[in-house]
Protein backbone atom coordinates (compact mmCIF):
# COMPACT_ATOMS: atom_id res chain seq x y z
CA UNK A 1 0.00 0.00 0.00
CA UNK A 2 1.78 3.74 -0.80
CA UNK A 3 2.23 6.05 1.88
CA UNK A 4 -0.78 8.20 2.51
CA UNK A 5 -1.42 11.84 3.89
CA UNK A 6 -1.92 11.85 7.38
CA UNK A 7 -5.65 12.93 6.64
CA UNK A 8 -6.06 10.32 4.49
CA UNK A 9 -4.95 7.96 7.27
CA UNK A 10 -6.95 9.51 10.10
CA UNK A 11 -9.81 9.70 8.13
CA UNK A 12 -9.50 5.87 7.21
CA UNK A 13 -8.78 5.52 11.39
CA UNK A 14 -11.96 7.50 11.63
CA UNK A 15 -13.97 5.39 9.45
CA UNK A 16 -12.81 2.26 11.25
CA UNK A 17 -15.01 2.86 14.13
CA UNK A 18 -18.01 4.81 12.71
CA UNK A 19 -21.62 2.62 13.19
CA UNK A 20 -22.34 4.14 9.70
CA UNK A 21 -20.71 2.27 6.08
CA UNK A 22 -17.98 4.66 5.08
CA UNK A 23 -15.85 4.15 1.59
CA UNK A 24 -12.93 6.01 1.00
CA UNK A 25 -11.33 6.71 -2.73
CA UNK A 26 -7.79 8.45 -3.46
CA UNK A 27 -7.51 11.50 -5.80
CA UNK A 28 -7.58 8.79 -9.11
CA UNK A 29 -10.62 7.49 -7.89
CA UNK A 30 -8.97 4.18 -6.48
CA UNK A 31 -10.72 2.46 -3.90
CA UNK A 32 -9.13 2.62 -0.81
CA UNK A 33 -10.84 1.39 2.59
CA UNK A 34 -14.40 0.42 3.42
CA UNK A 35 -15.47 -0.28 7.03
CA UNK A 36 -17.11 -3.41 8.34
CA UNK A 37 -20.85 -1.27 7.95
CA UNK A 38 -20.10 -0.98 4.50
CA UNK A 39 -18.94 -4.75 4.11
CA UNK A 40 -22.31 -5.86 5.03
CA UNK A 41 -24.40 -3.79 2.14
CA UNK A 42 -21.83 -4.16 -0.23
CA UNK A 43 -21.37 -8.13 0.01
CA UNK A 44 -17.91 -8.50 0.24
CA UNK A 45 -14.81 -7.97 3.03
CA UNK A 46 -12.33 -5.15 2.32
CA UNK A 47 -9.75 -7.43 3.17
CA UNK A 48 -11.16 -9.53 0.18
CA UNK A 49 -11.54 -6.77 -2.74
CA UNK A 50 -8.42 -4.82 -1.53
CA UNK A 51 -8.11 -1.39 -3.45
CA UNK A 52 -9.97 -1.16 -7.23
CA UNK A 53 -9.71 1.08 -9.43
CA UNK A 54 -12.54 3.54 -10.13
CA UNK A 55 -13.62 1.69 -13.62
CA UNK A 56 -13.84 -1.67 -11.28
CA UNK A 57 -15.87 -0.88 -8.26
CA UNK A 58 -18.17 1.83 -9.93
CA UNK A 59 -19.44 -1.42 -11.93
CA UNK A 60 -18.37 -3.61 -9.68
CA UNK A 61 -21.88 -2.97 -7.36
CA UNK A 62 -23.85 -2.63 -10.38
CA UNK A 63 -25.42 1.00 -9.57
CA UNK A 64 -28.70 1.36 -10.88
CA UNK A 65 -31.58 3.93 -10.89
CA UNK A 66 -35.19 2.77 -9.50
CA UNK A 67 -36.70 1.48 -13.12
CA UNK A 68 -33.41 -0.73 -12.84
CA UNK A 69 -31.94 1.27 -15.80
CA UNK A 70 -27.23 1.03 -15.50
CA UNK A 71 -26.08 4.48 -13.82
CA UNK A 72 -22.85 6.23 -15.42
CA UNK A 73 -19.64 6.39 -12.75
CA UNK A 74 -20.33 10.45 -13.39
CA UNK A 75 -23.56 10.24 -11.98
CA UNK A 76 -21.79 8.55 -8.38
CA UNK A 77 -22.15 11.03 -5.41
CA UNK A 78 -18.48 9.59 -5.10
CA UNK A 79 -17.38 10.44 -8.18
CA UNK A 80 -19.19 14.03 -8.57
CA UNK A 81 -17.46 14.49 -5.42
CA UNK A 82 -14.05 14.29 -6.24
CA UNK A 83 -14.53 15.40 -9.76
CA UNK A 84 -16.73 18.69 -8.55
CA UNK A 85 -14.93 18.92 -5.55
CA UNK A 86 -18.35 19.58 -3.65
CA UNK A 87 -20.68 17.09 -1.58
CA UNK A 88 -22.64 15.03 -3.72
CA UNK A 89 -26.44 13.43 -2.30
CA UNK A 90 -28.21 10.23 -4.19
CA UNK A 91 -29.99 7.47 -3.59
CA UNK A 92 -30.55 4.32 -6.05
CA UNK A 93 -30.18 0.56 -6.36
CA UNK A 94 -26.57 -1.10 -6.36
CA UNK A 95 -26.20 -5.40 -6.59
CA UNK A 96 -23.31 -6.34 -3.94
CA UNK A 97 -20.77 -9.20 -4.03
CA UNK A 98 -23.49 -11.25 -2.43
CA UNK A 99 -25.94 -10.43 -5.67
CA UNK A 100 -28.85 -8.74 -3.16
CA UNK A 101 -29.79 -5.74 -4.58
CA UNK A 102 -30.51 -2.80 -2.52
CA UNK A 103 -31.91 0.69 -2.30
CA UNK A 104 -28.99 2.88 -0.59
CA UNK A 105 -28.65 6.74 -0.47
CA UNK A 106 -24.85 7.94 -0.24
CA UNK A 107 -24.23 11.27 0.78
CA UNK A 108 -20.21 11.97 -0.55
CA UNK A 109 -18.04 14.86 -0.15
CA UNK A 110 -14.11 15.53 -0.94
CA UNK A 111 -11.19 15.37 1.08
CA UNK A 112 -9.32 18.51 1.04
CA UNK A 113 -6.35 19.57 3.40
CA UNK A 114 -4.27 22.31 4.66
CA UNK A 115 -3.79 24.52 1.49
CA UNK A 116 -6.47 22.89 0.02
CA UNK A 117 -4.42 20.12 -1.22
CA UNK A 118 -6.76 17.48 -2.69
CA UNK A 119 -6.57 14.12 -1.41
CA UNK A 120 -9.39 12.02 -2.96
CA UNK A 121 -13.12 11.38 -1.52
CA UNK A 122 -15.20 10.02 1.28
CA UNK A 123 -18.68 8.59 1.19
CA UNK A 124 -21.47 7.91 3.64
CA UNK A 125 -24.34 5.53 2.88
CA UNK A 126 -27.05 3.48 4.36
CA UNK A 127 -29.49 1.07 3.03
CA UNK A 128 -32.81 3.25 2.76
CA UNK A 129 -35.55 0.56 4.94
CA UNK A 130 -37.95 -0.72 2.60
Amino acid sequence: MPQREIEVILTRQLAATLALPVFIVDTAGTLIFYNEPAERILGTRYDETGELPADEWTTHFTPTDGDGMPLPADALPLVRALQDGRPSHLDFFIVGYDMVRRHIEVTAFPLVGQGGRKMGAVAIFWEVAR
